[in-house]
């Protein structure tokens, strides 16, 4: 079928549906430090007059041969995805690298995994448009160090695999109602004393379908995912069948980062 490019199609799919609120949204309104504001009247224009995010420049890169992937599955949990576990892999050095650099731990971890809603919805396939959600996983620092890889797999699983209709409907109502909570994501998706974040994505136009975020393979996404700090992303190796995995993290955490025996087990550090 030819690509539908009209957002009525959109509409008239999420007028049918009623709002289920996902269990992130819950907690980051619970987290919330600013005052309960409602989404100013006429707040499309206010954002798409705002500038676009500017790259994020501190780049890192890893390689990961197909056997150490695999590893990083049986080692952590062989039932679940290679996406999933190599997720719990990144949350837990990640923070390791955040108590280090901070002197401190974190009250909160967070994963998100960017999905598109196409899979999960009755909004056909062919429809054109961006329908990229994050589906974001907030766990509390300590029992991601102190926890196994199967519970933290687990975890995980439970809050990302919120990805139906119903919770993108409430998704899609808290974005125009609710501005305070989109400043609260933007505060808590970040690497700071205050959180620890591992965002993780690949590109529907590599060959990695055989990888997988537990919802099917990867779909298109919205460029913006791939510019902000915190973000991971996938890239097929052809060289050897592996994966290169692109970190948005500062300089300062990576040099934590790098000497991870825990990662180092696991990958190799290209720059």
């Amino acid at each position: 079928n030819p690509p539908v490019n009209d957002r009525k199609i959109v509409t008239d799919y999420f007028d049918t549906v009623t709002a289920v609120e996902p269990p992130h949204t819950k907690h980051l309104k619970e987290q919330s430090t600013v005052p309960i504001m409602p989404t100013p009247e006429n707040f499309a224009p206010i954002l798409i007059g705002t500038p676009d995010i500017p790259a994020f420049e501190e780049q890192h890169l890893l390689h990961f041969t197909p056997d150490k992937l695999e590893q990083v599955r049986h080692d952590i949990d062989k039932t679940q995805t290679t996406n999933l576990t190599l997720a719990v892999l990144l949350s837990k050095v990640v923070l390791q690298a955040d108590i280090q650099a901070f002197n401190s731990m974190p009250k909160w971890s967070y994963v998100m995994f960017p999905y598109d809603c196409r899979k999960s919805t009755g909004i056909p396939t062919m429809y054109s448009g961006n329908l990229s959600f994050s589906a974001i996983a907030p766990l509390e620092s300590q029992a991601v160090l102190d926890g196994s890889g199967k519970e933290l797999a687990q975890a995980i699983k439970e809050h990302c695999s919120k990805t139906s209709g119903e919770y993108a409907k409430s998704t899609i109502d808290t974005i125009e109602n609710e501005i305070g909570v989109l400043f609260q994501a933007g505060a808590s998706l970040c690497n700071s004393a205050n959180s620890s974040y591992v965002g993780l994505s690949n590109l529907r136009y590599l060959p990695l379908y055989s990888i997988d975020f537990g919802y099917g393979g990867p779909e298109i996404l919205s460029c913006d995912y791939f510019v902000r700090e915190g973000m991971s992303r996938i890239y097929a190796n052809k060289q050897d069948g592996g994966i290169d995995l692109v970190m948005n993290i500062k300089d300062n955490l990576f040099e934590y980062l790098k000497t991870s025996e825990e990662l180092l087990k696991y990958a190799d550090v290209i720059f």
